[in-house]
């Protein structure tokens, strides 16, 4: 089949649309919808003070906010593939702006559960690492593992390192003040990403970076305008797919995991629980910026290992180094940030979401690059699935038994066998994907 060359355009447009440009702009909107979905752990305490809620309630608007997260990933990339990256981006800020600004008129937990559960789960979940996924995949052809690397970087230090600025604006201006200035900036990034990003660099007359030789069918490929119902289906054909392999159920069995030991109770109890022990609110939210900055470090790096190592030797390495913090964790928790404690929490950083490289890769490399992206989806509904279950789990935990030290070892021995499960999967397409497991 013959293909157009690409159309000329203006060369600040160029520019601007560049495929670097493209993934900066990419990088912001995932830095500020992780930022803002994991906010909420530091407005735990907030919320028990002036509404007098208890944490299990709290954890209710926490976990509706983590599974509509990862739920709607899957169904977000449909519909990205339907109407356009953009479209959906800008509606998804939209969402996470309307949601944070009325939570200052709430009086109840149910409106929490609504507003933030809701609302701001719908609006992150379609801005989550499928979105950075398919930017990776149709903007580039090689060094797709490094972008992802940088994306994943991003989702996750963006969960942690805004931590102490929002908790200094709480302790100052009260928790009010933080939730308007999420809605603001989720408006402000609107019009960036209406101007800069597009679905396929051949929307702007462009090839994807790396790529060589004649232009392909698949560059050409243009969006379609069917209706949302043949967006969901699609979607859900992609799970159908998925769930009659083994690599499906073990991709999704590990993230699940990863998201129990991470978003799930690092990102939701870590600051209560450093509260139960005497360290101040500011001081707990400090240790987690220091996790998102070497997470920043360690999930690139963990792009430019998976473009050179076995993915799945990597995701055992990582499973296992967070299973040593999550186990250390209760022993050294006290008022005091102490060496040790630190080197945990840098460790926790190091390894945060080292994880999604290796797994967005395996998707692809499994499932072809059509499929690929759909099904990471659904892998990562499982993520924000076990991070929702953690938090609720991690709650009642707390209120039941007084504090904590449960809900830590229960999530080092979960990482532990994610290590082990990591070792069954595929390293690429095999006959294994074609057949019902």
């Amino acid at each position: 089949m013959l293909v157009s060359p690409p159309t000329k355009v203006p060369f600040v447009l160029t520019r601007l649309r560049n495929p670097w440009v493209v993934v900066g702009v990419t990088f912001l909107v995932l830095l500020a919808s992780a930022a803002f979905r994991s906010s909420m752990g530091v407005l735990v305490l907030p919320f028990e003070e002036e509404f007098e809620w208890t944490k299990s309630a709290i954890s209710l608007a926490v976990s509706v906010n983590l599974v509509l997260y990862g739920v709607t990933a899957p169904f977000a990339a449909a519909l990205m593939e339907r109407f356009g990256i953009r479209q959906v981006a800008v509606t998804a800020l939209a969402l996470i702006s309307i949601g944070t600004g009325l939570t200052l008129f709430m009086t109840a937990s149910w409106q929490l559960v609504i507003l933030w559960g809701v609302f701001v789960g719908l609006g992150v979940g379609s801005t989550a690492l499928v979105f950075g996924a398919l930017v990776a995949n149709r903007w580039f052809v090689t060094r797709r593992g490094l972008v992802m690397g940088l994306l994943g970087a991003a989702w996750a230090t963006g969960q942690l390192v805004f931590l102490p600025v929002i908790t200094l604006t709480i302790e100052s201006f009260g928790w009010r003040y933080a939730s308007l200035f999420i809605a603001v900036m989720s408006a402000l990034l609107i019009p960036l990403v209406w101007l800069v990003i597009h679905d396929r660099p051949a929307d702007v007359g462009m090839r994807p970076y790396g790529a060589e030789g004649a232009i392909t069918e698949e560059e050409s490929v243009e969006n379609t305008t069917h209706s949302g119902w043949s967006a969901a289906r699609s979607a859900i054909d992609g799970l159908l797919l998925a769930m009659r392999t083994r690599p499906f159920w073990l991709l999704a069995g590990t993230f699940f995991v990863c998201g129990w030991t991470s978003n799930g109770i690092i990102s939701t109890h870590f600051v209560p629980a450093a509260h139960d022990h005497g360290m101040a609110a500011t001081a707990a939210a400090g240790l987690l910026a220091v996790v998102g900055i070497f997470d920043l470090i360690g999930t690139i790096g963990s792009g430019w290992l998976t473009d050179r190592f076995d993915p799945r030797i990597l995701l055992a390495a990582y499973y296992g180094l967070r299973s040593i913090a999550l186990l250390g964790l209760p022993l050294l928790l006290g008022p005091n940030i102490d060496p040790p404690l630190l080197v945990i929490m840098i460790l926790f950083g190091l390894d945060w979401v080292a994880t999604v490289p290796p797994t967005a890769i395996l998707c692809t490399r499994i499932y072809g690059r059509e499929k690929g992206p759909i099904i990471f989806g659904w892998v990562f509904a499982a993520h924000m699935i076990g991070a929702a279950a953690a938090a609720i789990v991690s709650g009642v935990i707390r209120d039941t038994a007084g504090d904590y030290a449960t809900a830590w070892f229960l999530a080092g021995a979960l990482a532990i066998l994610a290590a082990f499960a990591a070792l069954l999967l595929p390293k690429t397409r095999s006959a294994q994907v074609l057949v019902a497991h």
